[in-house]
Formats: structure tokens, sequence, C-alpha cells
């Protein structure tokens, strides 16, 4: 009888405190990551913590405290990033480049530099492909093209003029045994000791097909690579094959599904892990890059990280995007989990979606126009309509919501997909931004928000401060 009424008690006491469901739920969800795996950590202490998750929104001052003018700007390129409190973009029909330091703090290497044209690589008969730039590892690689066939990628160190101290060389070669013509496109992305160029050529014969090729390097060990993936498509990508690093040894290739690589051995062409069928053929999809951002700041710094963060890939999300009709997106919201928590039979059929998707995936229909950023397991976004503000306390999603994809933004001609990933939705700013105030992009990192806004013809960068271990859910704005 005793432990009854205790039970009914606590029960009261959960359903009349919004604060407690909450706590309760974003811990139960796992949806707050807090280790302790030394068992160090007290019990006291750590419901102190989630506590203090709680109301960390309430924190944060939605104003900018700083300002930052941006000279040059690449509207054509979505991969400008933000990175390590570094600002990162290059423009390619003019071959420039830049990187330059937000607000840097005491602790955090400051880099600034411009490249004008003909600096990022000055190989006679060659044209730039594409730039990736890794503030964390002082590192810029540049892909190029010589002669119209011969691929090459340099690497360099973005604070000077010098090579690259850890690369095993100062360029990289690309395997061109099957090209016989330039490729028309080129993506270049790295994480930690890997680089990957996608790149693709129009197939003369079939009109409606293209042909791919993605070759991995381990840029610290060699310049040459076997690891070497390639195939065709049907012709509804407007750009290369898109992938995602997924830690050190994974790789997720997006053509019509998500094909799961091991990139272990990099002496051998990658093995397939896993193929993850979508609801519907995808049309120019986009994977949102994972951001290896814990190296960043000083040895001080990423210790106190680390006490209250993971860099695991497998408590991460990614965001994929594509196209639908109507001037509407696409956006996918993934759980890696499901890539890591595999069985030995995965590779020998497919997955279908019925099987993965609908309890690891968030699925929305948004605008054509909105923005997004990942980092960890947070998603920033816009909100095309206002909504009711609840700032500060989140709410916990975990019903299944049902969308309708392949279609326009009113519903019709399309698939109606369920999907019932938990997240935690808190909307921290209304904003209306429209002709007189226009939303270029967004990022968000560890420490800040991002937002690239133009104004009375002015490219500016706002600068919100967020506290460090907001780690929780989906944070939209509005």
């Amino acid at each position: 009888m005793i432990l009854l009424q205790v039970c009914r008690t606590l029960r009261q006491m959960y359903l009349s405190s919004s604060e407690l469901q909450y706590i309760v739920e974003i811990s139960g969800q796992q949806l707050l990551i807090i280790p302790n795996t030394d068992k160090s950590i007290p019990i006291s202490k750590r419901l102190q913590l989630l506590r203090d998750k709680v109301h960390a929104w309430f924190k944060v001052d939605t104003h900018p405290f700083e300002m930052v003018p941006v000279l040059t700007w690449a509207p054509s390129s979505r991969d400008n990033i933000v990175a390590g409190g570094h600002f990162c973009l290059w423009n390619p029909p003019r071959d420039t480049a830049m990187i330059f330091s937000v607000l840097p703090k005491p602790s955090q290497q400051s880099i600034q530099r411009n490249w004008l044209p003909g600096t990022l690589c000055s190989v006679p008969y060659s044209r730039n492909l594409d730039v990736f730039m890794d503030p964390a590892q002082n590192l810029i690689a540049v892909a190029y093209v010589v002669d119209h066939k011969t691929v090459y990628i340099n690497l360099g160190a973005l604070d000077g003029d010098h090579s690259h101290p850890e690369a095993a060389g100062e360029r990289l070669l690309s395997d061109d045994s099957e090209n016989r013509f330039e490729a028309t496109m080129a993506k270049l992305k790295g994480f930690g000791r890997h680089i990957a160029l996608s790149r693709r050529w129009d197939d003369e014969n079939r009109a409606s097909f293209f042909k791919w090729q993605l070759q991995i390097w381990d840029w610290k060990y060699s310049t040459t690579s076997d690891s070497i993936l390639s195939g065709a498509v049907l012709n509804r990508i407007v750009g290369p094959v898109d992938f995602c690093f997924l830690g050190n040894n994974r790789l997720l290739v997006i053509t019509d599904n998500l094909n799961l690589y091991s990139i272990e051995n990099m002496s051998q062409m990658p093995e397939l892990l896993a193929c993850f069928l979508m609801p519907i053929p995808l049309m120019a999809p986009q994977c949102l890059p994972l951001i290896d951002d814990i190296g960043y700041g000083s040895q001080l710094h990423m210790q106190a990280q680390a006490t209250m963060c993971t860099s695991d890939p497998t408590h991460r999300l990614i965001c994929l995007t594509a196209l639908s009709v109507r001037n509407s997106t696409q956006v996918f919201i993934i759980s890696t989990r499901i890539f890591f928590d595999l069985n030995e039979m995965a590779a020998a059929t497919p997955i279908p979606w019925q099987h993965w998707g609908p309890s690891n995936t968030c699925v929305f229909l948004y605008p054509f126009d909105f923005k997004i950023h990942i980092n960890g397991n947070r998603v920033l976004h816009t909100l095309p309509v206002a909504v009711t503000n609840r700032r500060g306390l989140g709410r916990v999603v975990k019903e299944p919501s049902t969308t309708c994809i392949g279609a326009d933004l009113s519903g019709r001609f399309g698939e109606s997909l369920t999907t019932s990933l938990p997240y935690v939705q808190v909307v921290f700013w209304e904003r209306k931004f429209g002709a007189d105030s226009l939303l270029r992009d967004m990022w968000i990192d560890k420490d800040r928000v991002y937002m690239l806004s133009r104004s009375s013809s002015i490219d500016r960068l706002e600068v919100i401060d967020v506290q460090s271990d907001l780690q929780s859910g989906v944070v939209s704005t509005g």
C-alpha cells in the first residue's frame, strides 16, 4: 500500500510539472547524452546537468552580439561554410576564395587569407573543379583538371603558401582510366585523414544517364589511391553523386538510394556494407557534411568538451535534401545509428525503407528557399510560417508524423510517409525575413549560430552566442 501511494505521488508530480516531463522524456529517448562510462559522475550531478539543459535556451540572447561585414559572397555555391569559427568560401565564376576568423576566442588559432584569381592553382592550362578548406587541420585542398583530362588535388596550409606538414605529398593523383572526356562536375570533401573526389560524365550513348566516379585518399599516408567507386545513375541529379563521411571508417554514397561502404582498408575498393532503399527516387540529392569540429580550440578547451559531448558518429544526425516539384524541397533528417547497427547479412540484400526509415528518420517538406544546417545531433532550420512561441523550454515530439513527399506543398501528386524519430523542438528566435532583409544562409556550431543576411545591398554575418552544452534535438528559427 505504501509503495502504491509513493507511485501515485510520483506520477502526480510528473504530470503537474512540464519541466520534469521534459527532463524524463528527452533523457529517456536518449536525446541528451551525458556520458558516465567511468561511473564518476554522481546521480545528483547527472540530474542537475539535465535540469541545466532544460533551462539552457532561456539563457540564449537572440540579439546578435556582433555583425561582421562580408565583402565577397558566392551565391551560386552551397558549400560555403562556417567551421571552427572561420567563414570559408570559394567563388567558382571568379576563381577567388577567402577564409577569415569570426570573432576569434583567445584559445583559437585565427586564419585570414584571400586568394585572387589564378592563385589557388598556378598550373598552366588548368581549371579548378572544387576547393575544400578544413580550419581544424589548417588544410586547403584544390581539385583541378589539366589539359581537359588529368585531375589532381593540391594540398597546402591555410595560413601560408607552404605545403602541409602532415601531407604525404603536395599533390594527389586521381585515377583517369575511365575518363575519355573531361568531367563536367566535381565535388571535393574531407574528414580527418580522408579526402574524396566525386566526378560525373554525361553518357554520350544514353542521354538519360550519367557516369560517376568517386575516389578516396588517405592524404596523410599516400598520394595515390586504389579506393575507387564508379557507376551510372539516371540523369535527374544536377551535380555529381553526393557522399558523406560517417567518422573515419565509413562512407555514405547517395545515388537513388543510400549505399554504405567501409573505407577502413584504403588499399582496396571500398566494401559495401549495406544498401538502404529510399521510399521514392531522389532528384538532385545533397547531403550536408558532418563537420569534425571536436579538434577546434586549445587543448584545455578540448578536454572540457570531452566531458560533455561526444564526436562518436553513431550519435549524430545527417541531413539529406532533394528537390521536389513546384519549388519545394524534401528534407530527410536521419539518425546515424542505423548505419552502425548492422547484422552480418546486411550487404546481401537491399534494406527496404519500411525496415529502417520510419523509426530512424524525420521527413519534412519545405519551400525551396528555406535554410538548414546540422551539427552533431542538432538541426537549425527556418520555418515557413510563424509558430506559437515556446521559447526556452523545448517540446518533445515523439508522435508519428505524416508528410507527403514527391509532391508540391499542397500535397498533390505525392506519396505519404509516416516517420516517428523522436526529437526536441525549440523555437528560440522569431524573426521574419523578406525583400528588405534576405537570409542567404546560416550555420550552427557548438557555441554560436551564424546568420548570413543581406540588407540595403550589404551582406553581414550575424553572430549569436549559444551555450556549448546545448546538445539536444531539433532547433528551429522562425
